[in-house]
């Protein structure tokens, strides 16, 4: 008997073996403009392997497996350690190798190693997010152990620093590689962490580098397998940053017990837990009544994580409905020759565009060489990008999913997975009205911000008129900034910024179409023919 029903055609197959680096033009050319073309073979490299069909499915398998609390032992001892799939420590493995975790805090790092550093992070975030959330902790956490590691852990930097992962629990001076984690939020407080209630007392003496025992607890803990986190305590001196090590010089376990881990809606292949001390060993980093200050030299690098991991996020999105639009037909049409989609993703590679280039401007701003201007741009502008890019990202990848149809609302695509794990950056290190309450914190207590605003927009003052008229809005409302206006005043400024890179570096026809579409509040119907045609071409490598 034959049971055969149909044939199966025009239905393409998935996006792999694609070269992540290759295919993506507006990246390419930032990252030569910004001084890292010496990165572009490894960065070819790794986009093609990150590309591979089997990269791919590793981040499918990590986060179809979640990680499991192991909390006791067959014998009742307490563990306290977390089982993940295998597909998780391959890809630990593919980004401690290419240093995303450490690459500008070597000795012998290039000038530019922060704008390679953010291209690799980018390329990894495309295949799975979830194991980047140690990776950016640690990268965030190594320049600030740098100055204030207490003596007794002096042999952990050779580790921090090296290209290996090690997933056992051992003492530190014994293992090929760290990681570092964090936990600030308490139940009660959030994002206020001042009434943080886990208290911390000296051991012997007080002061910095001193042994403290901490007891409370974490609402939110990240990567409890960590080998060790910075946490936030009440000191007498006020709230103070703790070194916690998983394990205690001679190797006894910490006093910290993992009572869950989070059940989230995205973000699923990686820890996220809830623990208490009971009398846990911390050290003291810095003085008492420093943790915020310190925590937060922390928090601007992961905050900058978050604008990357979303954006990048959203360019796979994109490359998924372009592969896909390109190979489906319609009415006898490829579906990306048809008018109204031919805008929609001509539109998208636009925002991708201006993304790109402000995000590799951003990191060539935060290198650790930079002078005192650069140090302030990149002070403005992280929060800014994160606000802006994390919450864009959301209704960003939703199109992209359209694109497929209902093929893109099921598992068997990648697009449910990053449509889940979408929300996670908006809310991490500051939902979206902490980000712009800090961008009018630096506006309003920063001397020279003004000046320096003045220095990078003034530049292309008078070659789009939709720019002139949004700068001369923003720079009053920045005069004067008003709480209530801080979303608008964000994305004014972000909008503008991302305007400068792309007057400066882009084609005119270009140019001139991301100025209409992103600055012109009355909005842009219709890209020209040839600009979609030549977006369309760059967004695939062309």
């Amino acid at each position: 008997m034959n049971w055969k029903t149909h044939t199966v055609f025009n239905q393409p197959l998935p996006l792999a073996n694609s070269n992540l680096f290759l295919s993506d033009s507006p990246l390419r050319d930032a990252v030569l403009r910004e001084g890292a073309g010496w990165d572009g073979d490894l960065l070819a490299s790794v986009g093609q392997q990150l590309g591979s069909a089997e990269s791919l499915e590793l981040g499918r398998l990590a986060n179809s497996s979640p990680p499991e609390l192991l909390r006791y032992d067959p014998c009742g001892e307490r563990l306290d350690d977390v089982r993940f799939h295998p597909a998780w420590h391959l890809l630990m493995q593919g980004l401690t190798a290419n240093r995303v975790h450490n690459l500008p805090w070597l000795d012998n790092a290039p000038e530019t190693a922060f704008v390679a550093r953010a291209a690799r992070f980018m390329l990894h975030a495309q295949v799975e997010s979830g194991s980047l959330c140690p990776v950016t902790m640690t990268f965030g956490a190594i320049p600030l152990l740098q100055k204030h590691l207490p003596a007794a852990f002096a042999d952990w930097l050779p580790p921090l620093l090296s290209d290996r992962y090690d997933a056992h629990i051992k003492e530190a001076p014994l293992k090929r590689g760290l990681l570092i984690g964090m936990g600030m939020t308490e139940k009660q407080g959030g994002t206020d962490v001042l009434s943080n209630t886990t208290r911390a007392e000296p051991v012997a003496s007080r002061g910095s580098g001193e042994c403290y025992q901490l007891t409370g607890h974490k609402w939110f803990f990240s990567v409890p397998q960590s080998d060790a986190h910075l946490v936030l305590a009440q000191a007498k001196g006020g709230l103070s940053c703790f070194f916690l090590p998983r394990l205690l010089p001679g190797g006894e376990k910490n006093a910290v017990h993992i009572e869950r881990l989070k059940e989230k809606l995205g973000n699923r292949s990686n820890a996220s837990s809830e623990v208490e001390f009971l009398a846990a060993s911390g050290w003291l980093i810095g003085e008492e009544g420093e943790g915020v200050r310190q925590i937060l030299k922390m928090g601007g690098y992961t905050r900058f994580d978050c604008a990357l991991g979303s954006h990048a996020m959203m360019r796979r999105a994109f490359s998924v409905a372009l592969y896909h639009a390109h190979h489906r037909q319609v009415l006898g049409k490829n579906l990306v020759d048809q008018p109204l989609m031919r805008q929609l993703l001509a539109s998208q590679a636009l925002v991708l565009e201006g993304q790109t280039a402000m995000l590799m401007r951003l990191a060539r701003a935060w290198s650790h060489q930079a002078t005192a201007s650069e140090t302030l741009f990149s002070r403005l502008f992280t929060p800014a990008a994160k606000y802006v890019v994390c919450k864009r990202g959301i209704g960003f990848v939703a199109e992209s999913m359209e694109v497929l149809g209902g093929i893109g609302y099921c598992e068997e695509s990648e697009l449910p997975r990053i449509y889940r794990e979408m929300p996670v950056n908006s809310i991490w290190e500051g939902s979206g009205n902490v980000m712009c309450l800090d961008v009018l914190r630096v506006l309003s207590k920063q001397p020279g911000v003004r000046e320096m605003l003045s220095a990078e927009f003034d530049a292309v003052k008078g070659q789009n008129r939709h720019f002139d008229s949004l700068w001369r809005q923003i720079k009053l409302a920045a005069g004067k900034p008003q709480e209530a206006q801080a979303r608008n005043l964000t994305e004014g400024l972000f909008a503008l910024a991302c305007g400068v890179q792309v007057m400066t570096h882009l084609e005119p026809a270009l140019a001139d179409a991301w100025c209409r579409q992103m600055l012109d509040r009355r909005g842009f119907s219709r890209l020209p023919e040839t600009v979609a045609e030549r977006l369309l071409l760059r967004a695939s490598g062309g």
